[in-house]
């Protein structure tokens, strides 16, 4: 199994851990009362205490802050759903869960924090390399599911997985990208269980 890990920010000047978090946690703040796209670097420089430029030392700009707390909390839903999945033995169960909690947490965070959720939608529109890493990995998990379900026969062999794995994470995309995911929204309570059950019957051997 892949293991969960926070993606790092390449930045200037020292890898100075302790500094990055202080002013990764001061952005988060900022941001979140007064919106990523509001907000320049000036801004967080003068919330925070330093100069622009010694904030550049840690991070070459505005989008690589922003990574950062993007990687953060696609890592925090990567982990609630790696949990979810392995509370359960059965494949087709662990599928379920997979969606039921990809679903959950992604409008858990779109309600909970409007402007965070604006980092969330820039990430996706402009494929950051949190996101990419972040639906990579899940792609990864859902072939460990589906590979582990066609041992145990509860799924179907004959179709590359690779290519069965590609279409199932189609299904799930609405939940995944941000920007499609506010247009979702009137069919996310029922979504998990009607999208699950209908991808399941489709793996049936």
């Amino acid at each position: 199994m892949i293991k969960t890990s926070h993606p790092t920010t390449v930045g200037r000047g020292p890898a100075d851990h302790e500094m990055r978090n202080q002013i990764v946690t001061a952005a988060t703040e900022h941001f979140s009362r007064y919106g990523y796209e509001k907000t320049t670097v000036s801004d967080l420089a003068k919330e925070i205490g330093f100069s622009k430029a010694y904030i550049y030392k840690f991070f070459e700009s505005k989008q690589a802050i922003g990574e950062m707390i993007c990687a953060n909390c696609l890592s925090d839903i990567e982990s609630e759903v790696r949990a979810a999945v392995a509370q359960v033995e059965r494949p087709p169960e662990k599928l379920r869960r997979m969606f039921k909690v990809i679903v959950e947490s992604s409008l858990r965070l779109f309600s909970q924090d409007r402007k965070l959720y604006e980092i969330a939608t820039s990430a996706a529109a402009e494929r950051w390399q949190s996101t990419v890493v972040y639906e990579e990995r899940l792609q990864a998990l859902l072939r460990d599911v589906l590979q582990e379900g066609r041992q145990t026969g509860d799924f179907e062999r004959k179709t590359p997985l690779d290519e069965t794995a590609a279409a199932i994470h189609l299904v799930m995309r609405p939940y995944l990208n941000p920007l499609i995911l506010q247009h979702s929204l009137d069919y996310a309570n029922e979504a998990p269980a009607q999208l699950s059950s209908l991808v399941l019957r489709s793996l049936s051997p």
